[in-house]
Order: structure tokens, then sequence, then C-alpha cells
């Protein structure tokens, strides 16, 4: 059970633990004087429960958030994904909202089953995969075991494939709630946003009690399994001012994949990207993903 420090920590998140009882809950938000359909759909297989936001039509994208942090990071970017012509699926990741699964040795692999079950049941059997950070290796694996369910992968970033030294502790300070409010500032600043560009929003929203079974998950497969490996075209966007990417490692995944990997550096964004330059990154995205055979 949480304590009462970590459900503050949480935010405008809190209220998706009351959504363990049900299995619809719709909602429609007037946008730029349009209508523009949300939904919050409960799927379950096995022992497996998983809460995934709905918004748009179209050909479908699905959007895995960072690390220790669950998909409502993703609200504006889905929503200018959605206007421009795309079905976007947010499943939470588990313990996150009302997703629900196996925690104990966590895998890869089993976060890659969760986004197939969102493709196979709300995407229409196929979709392009959008992973943030951490999220892009459950894309990638994604795209390793299921092939016939992924369009395309694009990693929004994505660290280099060895991390530079320095950047995570930034992290264990960062999705500390009880760290002082500077020192976590600090951190983001250092590690996460570029500089001219607000880090208080990442003030909450953090998951830390998970980050331990998260971390141990990024270990099963091992990366060397699947990271020189792929059977989808891919999108490598990265930010121009990312320390977890330094600038000699922006082709490293173009190197050992050729020309299946367009590479792309958004200005003015760290490590961060999506909330730093949500228009930005919904311009590249969506004129990638347009581009893909249907």
């Amino acid at each position: 059970m949480r304590t009462s420090e970590k459900v503050a920590s949480h935010g405008r998140r809190s209220w998706l633990a009351t959504l363990g009882a049900l299995a619809l809950l719709s909602a429609c938000a007037h946008r730029g004087g349009g209508m523009m359909a949300r939904r919050r759909e409960l799927l379950r297989e096995g022992d497996v429960q998983l809460d995934v936001i709905v918004e748009g039509t179209g050909p479908t994208l699905v959007l895995l958030p960072s690390s220790q942090r669950d998909s409502e990071d993703y609200d504006e970017l889905a929503h200018l994904l959605a206007t421009k012509g795309f079905k976007v699926l947010r499943p939470q990741p588990r313990g996150m909202g009302a997703s629900r699964g196996q925690m104990q040795e966590l895998s890869l692999d089993a976060l890659a089953g969760d986004v197939a079950l969102a493709v196979r049941r709300l995407g229409d059997g196929r979709a392009v995969i959008v992973g943030h950070a951490y999220g892009h290796f459950v894309a990638r694996v994604a795209d390793l075991r299921y092939p016939e369910l992924v369009r395309g992968v694009v990693v929004l970033a994505a660290a280099a494939r060895t991390f530079p030294p320095g950047v995570q502790p930034s992290l264990l300070v960062a999705a500390n709630p009880t760290q002082p409010r500077d020192a976590r500032l600090a951190a983001l600043r250092h590690a996460f946003f570029a500089p001219g560009n607000d880090p208080t929003p990442w003030l909450e929203g953090w998951y830390p009690e998970l980050s331990a079974a998260y971390r141990d998950a990024q270990t099963r497969p091992p990366k060397d399994q699947w990271w020189p490996v792929s059977h989808s075209t891919i999108l490598d966007l990265q930010g121009a001012d990312d320390p977890w990417r330094p600038p000699a490692t922006r082709n490293e995944l173009k190197v050992v994949l050729g020309d299946k990997v367009t590479v792309q550096v958004i200005p003015r964004a760290s490590h961060a990207m999506v909330p730093e330059q949500p228009h930005a990154v919904a311009e590249a995205v969506a004129r990638w993903a347009g581009a893909l055979p249907l």
C-alpha cells in the first residue's frame, strides 16, 4: 500500500487507482472548437489487466512512457497526433493506473506482451510503436517478438547503447519525492530538460516504488539480443541537448541497422523531449508514420 506521501507525489494520477473495478470509462473533451473523443478501456487476459487510454481514429500509434512514469505524460502529444489522423493508444505500464500483472521477475518480454494485447484488441492488429527512453526498450522487444503486429518503431530520446557516466545518479534524485525540491530540479535540468525548458511538470508523476522491478526487467532479455536487431524500420528521434545521447553516438543505431534507421534531431530538447517539444515531436512522428505502408 502506498504511503500518503507517495500518493501525494502522484498528484493528478492518484485517482487512477479507483479504476480497478471499472471495465470502461468514457469522456469527451471539447478542444479547438471540435469534439475529440477520449476514453479508457480495461483489457484482461489471464492475470494481466491493462488500462489503456484511447484517442482519435485512423492508423494506430502506441505510445510507451519513460522509466518510472506513466502514459499521461503524453496527454498533449496524444491529442496532437489524434488531430493529425491517428488512433493513439496509451497502455499504462503495470503497476500504474489500473494496469496489473505479475511484477516478480518482470521482463521486457512480458511488457512487450502487454503492448501486443493492446494492438490486437484496440489497434486493428497493426501499429507503429513509439517508445520514450525506457519505453523504447519495450517497443524494440515488441518488434522482435511480434513483428506481424508492428508497422514501425519510433524511439524518442533513446539513450546511447552504453549509458554515459554521470546521468543515472540524476534519475535517482529526480524520481525521489523525498529529496529536496531544489535538488530534484537541479537533477531534472542536468539530465532531462534543455536550458530554458521548464522542468517543474516532472516534479510529479513518478513511481519510485516500481523502480526495482522495471530496472530488473530491462535485463530480460539482455540488450545484446534485441538492440542490434529490427524487423521494422525505425525513426530515431533525438534531443539536441540530451546528455544521455551525446553527439558522438547520434548514428550508432544507424551504423548497425543501416537504411532501416532514420535519424532526426529535435532542437531545444533533452531527454524528457515529449513535454519539452510536443509539437515538434508530433510533426516528426506523424510525417514518418504517415509515409509507412499500411
